[in-house]
This record gives structure tokens, C-alpha cells and sequence, in this order.
């Protein structure tokens, strides 16, 4: 039995749906999905980064074979296809503020920004334009009606769930998209695309950024702004010099690896970066506390919801009860490995709300 929801209305057959496929299992399913309802079907591949072919590794969301999976999996549907060349805008949007956070010291997530960008942006007016009734993506999310309309909610399987990187959908854009994966387990989908005999049925899912397919992002930043191999200091929170990096690119919050001290009593974290001085401030554990986070960039989708709510700070974080008073957002308990540059995502169970970037931490104060 093939599952899925789009929630199109009484009438399916008189609609249209633009399937957004990057060529892996999921988007082809969901296009698969679109198809059994009985609406028109598009699909639609953004061709951003081919780095994937350029490295000679399959997997990369943008690269040449990923657009021929796509178009095979069309093929096989009997939908229509199409690709849109829109490398200069991702690599405006998304590559370059990439290298430009790393060399501020900040850690980015640049998957986010291709949310908030070339997907749920171009790929929206994409869709428009080409009379679509709704946009429809292989991201792990739920889409819920709500009283005051369409909500944002987390995935059944907690494992899959990418609410996170889409805290920056708004009303709006949450009214035009379906997810129809978000209910379902990734064996299911996977099952489905079996079911179907779709050729990228056992295809394995990218592990890395879809531009970064090595997994090395300091040699791409490098690449992009030489002036991050800057050496400079390693201190402790007093200042006093316990040795020397090879640039601010290789290190982020919390981080214990790679920082080649030894002879200190205990281990040793990254508690924050100084992009002005080049250097690294390290510490013990207890100094990465943080009580409070200012947010910028905020997005907030959760209507008129007030008091207590849950919120993450890290992709593979658990959300963590916390209070959001303006821009700030307090935690219950200290929390830790916080970095400017990454998202705060706050929610109420499994509904989002919204959220927002860190822009800095207030730390909090705990026993040594």
C-alpha cells in the first residue's frame, strides 16, 4: 500500500504539484506519492553545486548523476522534468556566507540557508510561475492544520526528523508546501521506492554538505579566503598563551580534538573564538555553560503561544525546556557547546515555533 499525505482537498484530480527532487530516494518517492494522488505532477531540480562530479564521488546532492536519477525516476512516472541552473545564486547565498562565518568565528549551517534561499524561495516562485497548486519536498517534517491554519511540526521518527533546519519556513510558505515523508519511517520510504522499482530505491543518503562532499570544509574555505590560514594564539581564559593554531577555520565551540595541548590537568575546550585577535580561547567543561542565548534573525511561526517551551540549539541536540523573553532565549539548565553561528530552534512538544540565529551566549554559572 503506497501512504503519504498531501492534503490537496476534495478534488485531486484537477490539481497541479511541483515535486522539488534532488535525485536521492526521498524526493523520488514523494513524486511518487504525488503521482498516486492523481494531480498533474512537475518535477523540478535546482542545479546548484556539481562538486560531486567534479571530486568523482556519487552523493552529492547537486551533482551531475543526482540530476540523471532525477530524470530517470521522472521518466519512470511518465511526469514531466526540469532543471534550473541556479549556481551563481547558491554560491552567493550559501557558499560564500559559509567561508565568511567560518572566518568570523562563528559556525554556520548552510543548509539552513539554502532553506531560507534557493529552495524555499526560488523553488517556491519556480512553482508559482508554473501554476502549481502546492510545492512538495522529501523533508522529514509535518505539516498540520491547525485551528489558525497550517503548522509546522517535528517527524514521527525522531531520528529523521529535519525540523531544525526549517525554522525559517513562514506562514505563508508553510501554507504552500506538503511533506508527505514526514509521517513515515525512513525503511518505509525506502520500501515504497522498492515497491515501485525505482532505480535509486537502495541509493545512499549524502552524509556531508551537498558542496562539501569530502568533508574537509577548511580546505574549501581556504579556497574561497586565503587570509584563514592565519596562524595565532591558543590561550585560556586568563590569556596566557598555551600554544599556537594554524587558523580559526579548524576549531568551534566545544570542541576537544585538534588542539594539541598537552600537559594540562584537565581536558580541554573550545569556549569561544576571537576573530579580531586570531585567537583560540580554551577551558575546562564547566566553562562552556550557558545560561541564555541572544537570538538575531528571528522567525517566528507559533502564533500566539506563550510560557514554557523546548528549545535546540544543535541539529543533533535534544530540545531542552527553556523561556523566551524578546530576543533572548533562557534555559532551565545550563546548557552546553553553544555556538554563535548556529540556530536556535524553539518548539511547544512537537510543533515549531520558531526561532532564530545565536549571535552570543551568556554564560552560566556552575561548580568547577
Amino acid at each position: 500500500m503506497i501512504d503519504g499525505n498531501f492534503q490537496l482537498g476534495p478534488d485531486p484530480a484537477t490539481k497541479r504539484l511541483v515535486v522539488a527532487m534532488s535525485g536521492g530516494v526521498d524526493s523520488s518517492v514523494v513524486a511518487a506519492l504525488a503521482v498516486r494522488t492523481g494531480a498533474e505532477v512537475i518535477g523540478i531540480t535546482l542545479q546548484l553545486y556539481d562538486h560531486g562530479e567534479a571530486v568523482g564521488r556519487a552523493g552529492s546532492c547537486c551533482a551531475g548523476r543526482d540530476i540523471r536519477d532525477a530524470r530517470a525516476v521522472c521518466d519512470r512516472l511518465g511526469i514531466a522534468h526540469y532543471v534550473f541552473d541556479h549556481e551563481s545564486s547558491f554560491r552567493d547565498q550559501v557558499i560564500d556566507d559559509f567561508a565568511d562565518e567560518y572566518l568570523a568565528g562563528r559556525t554556520p549551517i548552510p543548509c539552513i540557508k539554502c532553506n531560507i534561499g534557493p529552495k524555499f524561495t526560488d523553488l517556491l516562485k519556480l512553482a508559482r510561475d508554473l501554476g502549481a497548486d502546492a510545492l512538495a519536498t522529501g523533508h522529514y517534517v509535518r505539516r498540520v492544520e491547525g485551528a489558525e491554519g497550517a503548522e509546522l511540526h517535528r517527524a514521527i521518527d525522531p531520528a529523521r526528523d529535519q525540523s531544525y533546519f526549517l525554522f525559517a519556513t513562514t506562514a505563508r510558505q508553510i501554507d504552500y508546501l506538503r511533506f508527505p515523508l514526514g509521517g513515515m519511517a525512513k525503511a518505509r520510504v525506502r520500501a515504497i521506492a522498492a515497491e515501485i522499482g525505482l532505480g535509486v530505491a537502495s541509493k545512499p543518503d549524502s552524509q556531508d554538505i551537498c558542496f562539501v562532499p569530502d568533508g574537509d570544509y577548511a580546505k574549501l574555505v581556504r579556497k574561497l579566503r586565503p587570509e584563514a590560514d592565519t596562524s595565532g594564539e591558543i590561550v585560556d581564559e586568563s590569556g596566557r598563551v598555551l600554544g599556537r593554531h594554524k587558523g580559526l577555520i579548524h576549531f568551534t565551540v566545544g570542541q576537544r580534538r585538534g588542539l594539541e595541548i598537552g600537559g594540562t590537568p584537565e581536558p580541554l575546550y573550545v569556549v569561544r573564538l576571537e576573530p579580531d585577535d586570531k585567537r583560540v580561547v580554551v577551558g575546562p567543561r564547566h566553562a562552556l555553560a550557558v545560561g541564555a542565548a541572544r537570538l538575531t534573525g528571528m522567525n517566528w511561526i507559533g502564533g500566539d503561544h506563550v510560557g514554557p517551551l523546548t528549545a535546540k540549539v544543535r541539529s543533533l541536540a535534544k530540545p531542552v525546556p527553556a523561556l523566551l523573553h524578546d530576543d533572548r532565549v533562557v534555559f532551565d539548565a545550563p546548557e552546553y557547546g553553544v555556538a554563535p553561528g548556529q540556530a536556535a530552534v524553539l518548539y511547544a512538544g512537537d510543533r515549531v515555533l520558531g526561532g532564530g540565529w545565536i549571535a552570543e551566549t551568556e554564560r552560566a554559572r556552575v561548580a568547577a
